[in-house]
């Protein structure tokens, strides 16, 4: 089993920044899986915004937040990072963390908004 703690969310202006992190409970490592941070707004399915694999980096990125968005891993600190930047008021929506054994590829993982394990959610709030 993997814990999923997300945390960084916040109310924030438009135009503004937070940096999302997801790190585990326990001692499991998520050098293993691939990682994927995934939203769901008020009244909307949850959707895919960018995952990450575990080995070769690869990544990728919904077309609403490519070129904003950026999703990092570091594997010392057991911790993957989104950072949201240029933020809209239509990113605001609960943020989930999500672990998968390796798919296909990271779009598969963020298209079909598919994981073994998830995370209890950090808000985001875009508002002025």
């Amino acid at each position: 089993q993997v814990q999923l703690v997300e945390s960084g969310g916040g109310l924030v202006q438009p135009g503004g920044s937070l940096r999302l992190s997801c790190t585990t409970s326990g001692v499991t490592s998520l050098i293993y899986y691939y990682i994927g941070w995934f939203r769901q707004a008020p009244g909307k399915e949850r959707e895919g915004v960018s995952c990450i694999s575990n080995s070769d980096g690869g990544t990728y990125y919904a077309d609403s937040v490519k070129g904003r968005f950026t999703i990092s891993r570091d594997n010392a600190k057991n911790t993957v990072y989104l950072q949201t930047n240029s933020l809209k008021r239509e990113d605001t929506a609960v943020y989930y963390c999500a672990a998968g054994t390796p798919f296909t590829s990271v779009q598969a993982m963020c298209s079909n908004v598919a994981a073994d394990y998830w995370g209890q959610g950090t808000e985001v709030t875009v508002s002025s």
